[in-house]
């Protein structure tokens, strides 16, 4: 039986002989319905005419797409550390090319994700690579293919010693980042997905309770989010899609963008 999988937000869903009848992350307010109704397809369908992309972002940090573009089009990326590799976000696709070469790097110990858009297929690329999932238990009730490999966590945890998986909240109560001290040749990275995006302008990031539907976050959950951060030492920011990296100065990009986000909020404007 396949493991189905909503063409509009790239999810897997549990193996059934018929497909779900729909999907509650894209019936969320946060997501949406595709305009000609929920589709399903399954990883097989999605190999004749997808592949997966793998190419180095900086050492140690492998970019992990599906080409071309499906559903939501995030890229994963996967971290590589002397104490075992982290997948960080998921894609809907692994093909037999893109399984050798994330063997060839030293295989998946752990997997963890931004938030449940891009939860994707992340029990395949788990049943795959005989690796643990780890969920925040504040969106546990978004999981929609359960796995004994699955593991909740509140609001702090190690998936391998020297990565922090940190829950910020925001777009989703368990919204989370992950914190890699040696990325950046030592300066330190926040891979973020979308929790905390990097915008075309990449100076900056911003913040959303829905990204598709334009919904914005208040006020005290952005400061929150800025707050919660700070502990973290980093140059660089890595967002969910190719490309989508503040090079440097990180930190003070994510303070300096919540505080804009805010003026705005409060009605002001930048100097003319």
């Amino acid at each position: 039986m396949p493991a189905w999988i909503c063409v509009t937000c790239g999810v897997q869903y549990p193996d059934t002989e018929r497909a779900p009848e729909r999907c509650p992350i894209c019936e969320d307010e946060r997501q949406y319905v595709g305009w000609n109704g929920q589709q399903w397809t399954t990883m097989a369908d999605l190999a004749r005419d997808h592949s997966v992309e793998v190419r180095e972002e900086e050492p140690d940090l492998v970019g992990i797409g599906v080409q071309p573009s499906f559903a939501i089009g995030q890229r994963a990326l996967l971290v590589r550390t002397p104490h075992g590799n982290v997948l960080w976000d998921c894609i809907s696709l692994l093909d037999d090319d893109a399984r050798r070469r994330i063997a060839d790097l030293g295989g998946i110990d752990a997997i963890c994700t931004s938030h449940p858009h891009f939860y994707a297929a992340h029990v395949e690329f788990a049943d795959a690579f005989d690796a643990r999932v780890l969920v925040p238990r504040a969106d546990r009730q978004w999981v929609q293919r359960p796995s004994p490999r699955i593991e909740l966590f509140d609001d702090d945890v190690e998936p391998v010693p020297g990565l922090t998986l940190a829950r910020i909240g925001g777009h989703f109560d368990g919204a989370a980042v992950l914190h890699w001290p040696a990325g950046a040749d030592g300066r330190g990275a926040l891979l973020t997905g979308d929790t905390i995006t990097v915008v075309q302008d990449r100076e900056w990031v911003s913040f959303m309770w829905s990204f598709p539907n334009l919904i914005p976050l208040d006020e005290h959950t952005v400061l929150d989010i800025a707050r919660r951060v700070e502990r973290f030492g980093f140059d660089r920011v890595y967002g969910g899609w190719w490309g989508r990296i503040v090079v440097d100065d990180g930190a003070a990009t994510v303070r300096r963008s919540a505080d804009r986000y805010v003026a705005r909020l409060h009605g002001e404007r930048p100097p003319s």
